[in-house]
């Protein structure tokens, strides 16, 4: 396993806030030469340190204007069934994140949608008609006060 040192840390921090940086910018700001930022990089992307290099789309420009948290208790937490959610949720395009947890509720799902008959649909086809689905609560985002992925480092 790669034990992260400052100059990592200092990547990992500047391409958190914007992965776009040229290796030329990435130097100047962790005092690297060019090549040694670019071997880093080589590095933390093929040990999956850096999971991907993605573009964070707009969820409201793209006319998904509704995001809820939803809250899932199956009827039995068999290993088998809770797969077959975690594999459901997975196909489910509205679905944004889908976090398995521990406490009162089996998931947590973070799902955007055009409007509320959108959601409406999905909650009856992927919530509603799943057999092993005991209860869901939603809850509509009003505000997103912090949405983010990065991790601090």
């Amino acid at each position: 396993m790669h034990i992260l040192d400052e100059y990592d840390k200092k990547l990992l921090r500047l391409l958190q806030q914007n992965n776009r940086l040229t290796t030329e910018e990435l130097s100047g700001q962790v005092s690297l030469s060019q090549s040694a930022v670019q071997r880093r990089l080589k590095k933390l992307r093929n040990e999956k340190i850096i999971e991907a290099d993605v573009s964070i789309i707009s969820a409201s420009a793209i006319g998904m204007a509704i995001t809820c948290v939803v809250d899932v208790v199956l009827h039995e937490g068999s290993s088998k069934d809770i797969e077959k959610f975690k594999q459901a949720m997975r196909k489910c395009m509205e679905v944004a994140h889908c976090y398995y947890v521990t406490g009162t509720y089996d998931f947590v799902l973070i799902v955007n949608t055009r409007d509320m008959g959108h959601f409406e649909t999905f909650s009856k086809t992927q919530l509603m008609e799943n057999p092993n689905l005991k209860h869901f609560y939603t809850h509509v985002v009003m505000d997103k006060v912090k949405v983010g992925n990065g991790v601090v480092i």
